[in-house]
């Protein structure tokens, strides 16, 4: 059993004690419901293209930062220059939670992306409930009917699809409804991380599709050498998190990347 296995198995746990506690209709009652998403599409297009991450931790590295506040860090965030924010939900396997949304969503004014294993619809209530303008789909662990069918229920909801692919037969879950394709440059199944493989998936992807590159960045280089080969986003987290302040590393590195 992947590690991601793992995963999927405790999230359908936690989806069936979720729904037995909270119904649909009582997440349709909450105060973010309602409210009109930022579009994280139009966002990468007229900014760094950097959605920043907040994630205190990861299964193949452990803990990375669980000293500092999503406020604080995603406020810096926002204040230079980045197109969105990601923010891990998961609990047992990232240390996440709903209030890591919950309390910035009033606070900054770009999208944030619902970071977790989506495998129900009714985690896209959830998602809406909180305050997400966007959600990510893990081809991985979705059939193509079922990245369909939770890409035309997210729209419905007023929240875009970030659809995450690593390998060649991973681009048949991709339609023509997806807003953005990112590519995994770590593999899920064993951690590894190649850049190269990363550029010749983003390759065969329709041209017009916005491309995201996903994980794995490690360095200024890797950065450059991936919008040199076309890619639209840049998905960071761990280089930002592992610092003490990952709001100064950010603003270091944007100010490096653009000289």
């Amino acid at each position: 059993m992947t590690i991601l296995d793992k995963i999927i198995e405790r999230k359908k746990e936690e989806i069936t004690v979720s729904k037995a506690k909270i119904s649909i209709d009582h997440l349709k009652n909450s105060d973010f419901f309602g409210r009109k998403s930022f579009s994280l599409k139009e966002s990468i297009k007229n900014k760094s293209g950097i959605i920043a991450e907040f994630k205190r931790k990861s299964p193949s590295k452990g803990i990375i930062n669980d000293q500092v506040q999503p406020l604080k860090v995603v406020s810096a965030y926002e204040n230079f220059g980045a197109s969105g924010i990601s923010i891990l939900t998961d609990t047992d396997f990232f240390g996440g939670s709903f209030d890591d949304i919950l309390n910035v969503r009033n606070h900054i004014h770009i999208p944030i992306l619902r970071k977790d294993f989506m495998v129900d619809e009714y985690q896209f209530y959830e998602a809406k409930s909180i305050g997400a303008d966007a959600v990510l789909l893990i081809a991985a662990c979705l059939s193509p009917d079922q990245v369909l069918e939770f890409t035309e229920l997210a729209h419905q909801l007023d929240m875009e699809v970030l659809l995450e692919i690593h390998t060649e037969d991973e681009l048949n879950h991709f339609n023509s409804k997806i807003d953005l394709v990112g590519i995994n440059n770590r593999n899920l199944k064993d951690f590894k991380v190649d850049l190269q493989h990363s550029v010749l998936l983003k390759d065969q992807l329709p041209k017009d599709v916005l491309s995201v590159a996903e994980s794995g960045i490690y360095s200024i280089e890797d950065f450059k050498y991936l919008k040199e080969k076309g890619f639209d986003g840049f998905l960071m987290g761990e280089y930002f998190m592992k610092n003490e302040d990952p709001g100064d590393k950010f603003t270091e590195f944007v100010s490096n990347v653009a000289t």
